[in-house]
C-alpha cells in the first residue's frame, strides 16, 4: 500500500520538504508496517483518513483496540466529519472473527467495496500470552498467518476486480497491516537480527516493509521534539519501483523517511 503510505507522508510533509522532494512513482503493493505499537497504529490512521480524504475511496480498518480519538495530527487535518463515515471500524476479538470478517466483504456487492484494507497489530491476533514477558504463538500460528494473510490478498483482488468492473476511480484495493516482532532489529540493517518464523511468512505475501525504528541520537532533544523516529521502506515491492527509476520513468522511490513527533502531538515527515 505504498501509494497511500507516500500520500502520508507527503501529506505531512512541510511545504519546503515538498517543494524540494517531487512526487515519486510507488507500487500499489500490500505492506507491511513493522514497529512499536501505538506509533503504528497512529500512522495506520492517519493512511485511514488520506485515504478516507479522496474522492470515492472507503477504507475497512480491523482493530482490537478501540478507537476513542484520532492522533492530534488528524484533527485538525480532517477536512469533514464526512470524510470518517467513510471508514468502517471493525473490532474482532480473535482470529477466527477477523478472518469470518474479512470473508464477508466478499459477499456486499451491493454497497460500495473497500479500496483500502487495514489490520492493526496481527501480533495480537497471531500470539496468545505467555507464561512471562513474552508472547507465545497460537497453536498453528504459522499456518494462521499464511492463512490470513493470503486471504487478505485475495479479498483485495476480488475488490479490485468488483471496482474495476464498475468503472470505479477507486481501484484497486489495497491493504496494509501492522506487525510488531518479538525479535530484535539489527541497527545496521533494520532488519531483525534474528528469525521470526510469523514475520518470515508475513513477507511472502506483503510486498513491501515499512519499518519504524526509534532515533538513537540526540536530534530530538537539540531541537525541541519528543521523539525521532527512522522510517524504512524495503522489500521486492520496493525493489521493483526502483528498475523504473532506472528505466528514466521518473524520479526514485524515497526508501527512508523520518517521523518527527512533537510535544503538542503533531507528526511530521521528512525525506532522508
Amino acid at each position: 500500500m505504498t501509494d497511500i503510505l507516500n500520500l502520508v507522508f507527503r501529506t505531512f510533509a512541510s511545504p519546503a520538504e515538498l517543494r524540494a522532494s517531487p512526487p515519486a512513482p510507488v507500487p500499489r503493493s500490500s505492506a507491511l508496517l513493522l514497529g512499536e505499537n501505538s506509533l503504528s497504529r497512529s500512522v495506520l490512521l492517519l493512511a485511514a483518513v488520506t485515504a478516507a480524504s479522496q474522492p470515492g475511496l472507503r477504507v475497512v480498518f480491523f482493530t482490537r483496540t478501540l478507537i476513542r480519538s484520532l492522533p492530534a495530527s488528524l484533527q485538525k487535518l480532517v477536512p469533514s466529519p464526512e470524510s470518517l463515515k467513510k471508514i468502517q471500524f471493525c473490532y474482532p476479538r480473535t482470529m477466527e472473527e477477523l478472518l469470518q470478517q474479512v470473508a464477508a466483504l466478499h459477499e456486499s456487492p451491493s454497497t460500495a467495496p473497500p479500496s483500502l484494507i487495514i489490520v492493526d497489530g496481527l501480533e495480537g491476533f497471531l500470539l496468545g500470552s505467555g507464561g512471562g514477558s513474552h508472547r507465545e504463538l497460537h497453536p498453528g500460528g504459522q499456518s494462521c498467518a499464511a492463512h490470513l494473510s493470503a486471504l487478505l490478498c485475495d479479498t483485495a483482488a476480488f475488490l479490485s476486480r468488483v471496482l474495476e468492473q464498475r468503472s470505479s476511480s477507486a481501484g484497486p484495493c489495497r491493504v496494509i497491516a501492522s506487525f510488531q516482532s518479538e525479535v530484535e532489529a539489527g541497527p545496521a540493517s533494520r532488519e531483525p537480527s534474528a528469525s521470526d518464523p510469523i514475520l518470515d511468512i508475513l513477507d511472502r505475501y506483503f510486498q513491501v516493509r515499512c519499518t519504524l525504528d526509534p532515533d538513537g541520537g540526540y536530534e530530538a532533544a537539540a531541537a525541541g521534539l519528543q521523539q525521532v523516529w527512522h522510517v524504512y521502506l524495503s522489500g521486492r515491492g520496493i525493489t521493483e519501483a526502483s528498475c523504473s527509476k532506472d528505466c528514466g520513468d521518473g524520479p526514485a522511490v524515497a526508501r527512508e523517511w523520518k517521523l518527527l513527533l512533537f510535544p503538542n502531538g503533531l507528526m511530521e515527515f521528512k525525506v532522508v
